[in-house]
């Protein structure tokens, strides 16, 4: 078990932190590369380069968490799941069950706005590979930890992929909430946890959409339960 995190007063004030946070010198090192050389399709745009920090309803009753920020997506606008395919594909489907305000996400000021919905990542810095270690993923858990406390209506959790799966149970463990044996992920797994419903869900990476392991009506139909869960 990792080290009790520091406690933050507000979301606001844990954005503030995280966003200057630099503990995993691999990560920093990528980030901060890739902002400088950039893809040249973005070429005239100001990369984030920084810890990307979780968006969303501060009195939101779902949670989805993922893997970690796209080093051409959310490392490039600074927000979760904006700016890339997977983020297309989720915000869709939240538009569709009625989570967000429009199913597009290009950009930090493209006027999206999350109902009931809180959407945050295990890693908050783009990895090489899109892979962080596990000594990145429990170094990292501690801001999902803040947010699991501070999110104080949350009922149902989203996860996006066996990543997002097994570290937010790590994080929900840290918080006293534990469940033997352990919840396998799986897509349309469904585990109580505590005082919550956990979801899995494939990762709406394109390595699963183009593949057709996850499908729009999939993914959607996630989002229809996390709805009944919160709506019964």
């Amino acid at each position: 078990m990792s080290a009790q995190p520091k406690r933050y007063r507000s979301l606001a004030t844990l954005e503030r932190s995280l966003t200057r946070c630099r503990a995993c010198p691999r990560l920093v090192e990528w980030r901060e590369d890739i902002a400088a050389t950039k893809r040249a399709a973005f070429a005239d745009q100001t990369y984030w380069g920084r810890p990307v920090p979780g968006f969303g309803d501060p009195r939101a009753r779902m949670l989805v968490t993922g893997l970690a920020p796209a080093a051409h997506g959310a490392n490039r606008s600074g927000r979760m799941f904006t700016g890339d395919r997977s983020g297309d594909w989720l915000y869709r489907a939240l538009h569709q069950t009625g989570f967000a305000n429009q199913p597009t996400s290009v950009a930090r000021d493209d006027g999206l706005i999350l109902s009931d919905a809180w959407v945050t990542s295990v890693v908050h810095c783009a990895p090489p590979d899109n892979k962080p270690t596990t000594e990145e993923r429990d170094a990292c858990r501690t801001w999902l930890h803040e947010e699991l406390r501070l999110l104080d209506k949350l009922e149902v959790i989203v996860a996006l992929g066996g990543f997002g799966w097994d570290g937010l149970l790590h994080a929900l463990a840290e918080r006293g909430h534990v469940t033997k044996p352990k919840p396998r992920f799986g897509h349309g797994a469904q585990a109580q946890v505590g005082d919550y419903v956990v979801l899995g869900s494939y990762h709406p990476s394109q390595q699963n959409t183009f593949t057709g392991r996850l499908t729009e009506p999939m993914l959607r139909g996630i989002f229809e339960r996390a709805r009944e869960v919160i709506d019964r």
